[in-house]
């Protein structure tokens, strides 16, 4: 009869799910604080994400509900304006970039007034 290594034994199934609420380096008491009866975490202690303030192209086209050549077209005609980001040699990102509050302001303008 062959000998198996110990350490064979002793891991865990490739996939097995791992247990809710253990987080790498806490302690039972910290984790225990940050979760609820069910041993999930807590909603209002999590963290939100927040949204970019600018946004390339396409998700520019995609906020205004146009393509991405309308957003193109638009900058080029001066209607929206691009915020150009500075690099450290003396030129510029040429990615274009837009800000939200800029679509928000010409959606502003968009809307029927009558």
């Amino acid at each position: 009869m062959s000998q198996v290594p110990p350490l064979l034994h002793a891991r865990r199934p490739v996939g097995r799910p791992r247990k809710y609420g253990h987080v790498p380096g806490t302690s039972g008491q910290q984790v225990a604080e940050n979760t609820g009866a069910n041993g999930r975490a807590l909603a209002s202690q999590a963290v939100a994400p927040v949204s970019p303030r600018l946004l390339d192209l396409e998700r520019a086209a995609m906020y205004l509900g146009v393509s991405g050549w309308t957003v193109r077209d638009l900058e080029a005609a001066g209607v929206l304006p691009r915020v150009r980001v500075p690099l450290p040699n003396g030129g510029e990102l040429r990615k274009l970039l837009f800000d939200k509050i800029d679509l928000d302001r010409l959606i502003e303008n968009w809307k029927d007034r009558t």
